[in-house]
């Protein structure tokens, strides 16, 4: 852990969580909306946020990839698509982290095509300053700098989503 900073805390995020399941519970009280969570990052996050969420929901699971280590590729490929059919529901896509766009991009765009009821987007972590969006987050959790961040699901080469804060590396990803 030496390698590592704290930025956000497990205590703050337990906080943030709470506060979003709130904001869900308050939109989605007369509702049961579906959560689709973007594997494998949001894991964490959906888990928590779901335990907080007090209405009636379902969950789904869809899986991409756009990273090459701590780099974006540049193309979306999907690995796992929903199980449910969201025609007429009310959609909360649940994310980790919002950097280049390219991935929340590509969701809002497949799941608008299935005509649900409502679609409402959820990052735990945005970075405003990398995001190319021509469209607005509904829920961002925590807005954070550049830099590449690890911990609470977040990984670098499948290490490290264990964490239980958001952490950045204080030198190179070539020291880990």
């Amino acid at each position: 852990m030496d390698q590592f900073e704290l930025l956000i805390s497990s205590d703050k995020i337990a906080e943030k969580v709470q506060e979003i399941a709130t904001e869900l519970d308050e939109k989605f009280k007369d509702e049961t909306p579906i959560f689709i969570g973007v594997l494998n990052g949001s894991f964490m996050f959906m888990a928590d946020l779901i335990r907080q969420i007090s209405i009636d929901c379902e969950l789904d699971f869809i899986k991409l990839s756009s990273y090459h280590g701590s780099k974006s590729s540049g193309t979306v490929r999907l690995l796992k698509d929903i199980s449910a059919d969201i025609t007429g529901k009310h959609v909360v896509i649940v994310e980790d982290i919002v950097d280049s766009g390219l991935t929340i991009g590509f969701i809002k765009e497949r799941m608008s095509k299935a005509d649900p009821a409502s679609l409402t987007l959820v990052t735990f972590l945005l970075k405003p300053d990398l995001a190319k969006l021509d469209f607005p987050i509904d829920i961002v959790g925590f807005e954070i700098s550049p830099e590449f961040v690890v911990g609470y699901g977040l990984d670098y080469e499948q290490k490290y989503r264990n964490f239980d804060g958001i952490y950045r590396l204080k030198e190179g990803l070539e020291d880990i």
